[in-house]
């Protein structure tokens, strides 16, 4: 849908990074005691190292930017053991993103119910 200059685009597939990164620390909490188990997360600078954006270039000199698609990498954190039996989810770590990432999904639902707020309005006329 390419309303309101791509911004419901956008903030779909923040929605839709938001999404991923909370079933990827819910599975690192429900394993925090599971031997050998290896903490996973989606990292949002890997997100825009794929993601590329389009301008309107007012000069051939100026670099050129495309936009490019939504491509979110679940990666695992292999490297590291914080417990004796080979597992590396920090609880409290885990604890504080999942909260960081309620909040940030809470304000990206709430844009996108203003975003269709706003189109409601325009479709009533204003009334």
């Amino acid at each position: 849908m390419k309303l309101f200059s791509n911004s419901i685009q956008s903030l779909e597939n923040a929605l839709a990074y938001s999404s991923q990164k909370q079933k990827a620390i819910s599975n690192n909490i429900a394993n925090v005691d599971t031997p050998n188990y290896k903490a996973q997360e989606v990292n949002f600078k890997t997100e825009l190292d794929h993601a590329t954006l389009q301008a309107r270039r007012s000069d051939v000199r100026h670099f050129e930017f495309k936009r490019g698609s939504s491509n979110i990498e679940l990666k695992t954190k292999a490297t590291t053991s914080y417990n004796h039996n080979g597992n590396n989810v920090d609880i409290d770590k885990e604890m504080a993103e999942m909260a960081q990432n309620q909040i940030y999904y809470n304000v990206l639902v709430d844009r996108m119910n203003g975003k269709f707020n706003s189109l409601k309005e325009v479709l009533k006329g204003g009334n």
